[in-house]
């Protein structure tokens, strides 16, 4: 099977939020100033996060405490809304770096460092989208995690 790979322009920054912003408003919910506060933590952050590491970084650029409990909720709503990926063996989230794309997810994941690399092939995933078909499955979006050591531990 040939793969097939997404080429995407990745906003950053304060573009990415405004990506995101739109394409939460776009699906229906509100873009509140705490969803754009855990955003911009969850983007800012080179390595996957939890949501207790994002309820840190928000509170301390609000001057008071947030709960872990709410961002939970936010980082859920943004996995449902494309703004967010969940690494489940890491129980840590990423920004998107495109959310307006449904596609298949890759990630590679270093045991050492806690690096998380986003792959796009969806030919490496096409064998598990079309198990999921013959199973009776729609609006499959597969999420696979591979675990190793980057090249830079390494």
């Amino acid at each position: 099977m040939a793969s097939a790979h997404h080429h995407h322009h990745e906003p950053t920054g304060q573009t990415l939020v405004e990506e995101a912003a739109k394409a939460l408003v776009d699906a229906g919910e509100q873009w509140t100033g705490m969803r754009e506060e855990v955003f911009e933590a969850l983007a800012a952050r080179a390595r996957p996060a939890s949501a207790y590491d994002i309820a840190e970084d928000v509170s301390k650029s609000r001057g008071k405490r947030v709960a872990a409990n709410s961002v939970y909720r936010i980082l859920d709503l943004f996995v449902a809304s494309n703004l967010a990926r969940r690494i489940e063996s890491a129980n840590a989230y990423v920004a998107n770096p495109h959310p307006g794309c449904r596609h298949d997810c890759i990630f590679l994941i270093c045991d050492s460092c806690g690096k998380a690399t986003h792959l796009d092939d969806d030919g490496l995933t096409g064998a598990l989208v079309e198990a999921a078909h013959k199973a009776g499955f729609d609006d499959i979006r597969p999420v696979v995690e591979l675990r190793g050591v980057c090249a830079d531990c390494s």
